[in-house]
């Protein structure tokens, strides 16, 4: 037996990988302080905030995302569904696309998290409070129209990045009908032949996988394909809804992986 195979990744972790993440959190940090005057001025001035974004793409950039797009994101307004493979597919997604996200109550009991999160007009949703479905939904609602893109992660948790666990359409509940004007749209974060060492799965604390990405000396390849919309027949109900949007991920999957030049 490996008897380094039960050691978090902070003991594993060689100088020049300890190195690598000083760098980068001290990156991190710097793109913060800079970013957050900016976000309150653009809001004392009444202003559309691109700065979380702009931080959180940067976020990626510096913790060694190559990010390449395939595909566009849908015009005006969109809620993307989106496969989920590590903490890195936040900053990756919001820096390609501006989106928001949907995220699970419990972050919000974080404070730091949680001051992050409602700078990027995070929705809080309590996925096993029912009493409060009907709240959650307005304020989905509302963000879209804030923030102009939403993004949801289906699966309610993160893969190994190989394929796909089922998509709760729980979790579509404010879809149910889809708003005016608003596209459903799933994309795929493809992390290619890495996505084994990018994957946050089994009993691995969030804290190691974050240090074992930032201590990586190669690059992260990543590619964020936005897929087509869903057609309206696609959206009747919120279960079509989950199924449609994975099945259309599975597709581009299984499409990627027969292309002989992966």
């Amino acid at each position: 037996m490996n008897a380094t195979a039960d050691l978090p990744a902070q003991a594993t972790i060689g100088l020049a990988g300890r190195a690598r993440i000083a760098m980068r959190l001290t990156g991190m940090l710097l793109l913060l302080l800079a970013c957050v005057p900016l976000y309150y001025l653009w809001r004392v001035v009444r202003l559309p905030n691109p700065w979380p974004r702009v931080f959180l793409g940067g976020i990626a950039t510096v913790a060694g995302a190559r990010v390449s797009i395939s595909g566009t994101r849908a015009s005006g307004g969109a809620f993307l569904l989106s496969n989920h493979v590590s903490w890195l597919d936040i900053p990756i997604i919001a820096g390609a696309s501006g989106s928001a996200f949907v995220a699970h109550s419990g972050l919000a009991d974080v404070g730091l998290l949680k001051w992050l999160c409602e700078m990027n007009d995070t929705v809080f949703v309590a996925r096993h409070d029912r009493r409060s479905v009907h709240a959650q939904v307005e304020q989905v609602r509302a963000a879209l129209t804030d923030t102009g893109s939403l993004t949801v992660f289906p699966e309610g948790t993160t893969s190994d990045g190989t394929g796909l666990l089922p998509f709760k359409s729980s979790l579509l509940s404010a879809l149910d009908p889809p708003p005016e004007g608003i596209a459903i749209q799933p994309i795929w974060v493809d992390y290619g032949t890495d996505a084994p060492n990018i994957a946050w799965v089994g009993e691995e604390h969030g804290l190691d996988n974050f240090l074992k990405i930032l201590a990586r000396r190669k690059p992260v390849p990543v590619t964020l394909h936005f897929l087509p919309p869903l057609a309206e027949a696609e959206t009747a109900n919120r279960k079509i809804m989950a199924i449609a949007a994975r099945e259309r991920i599975l597709a581009a999957v299984a499409a990627q992986q027969g292309n002989p030049g992966r």
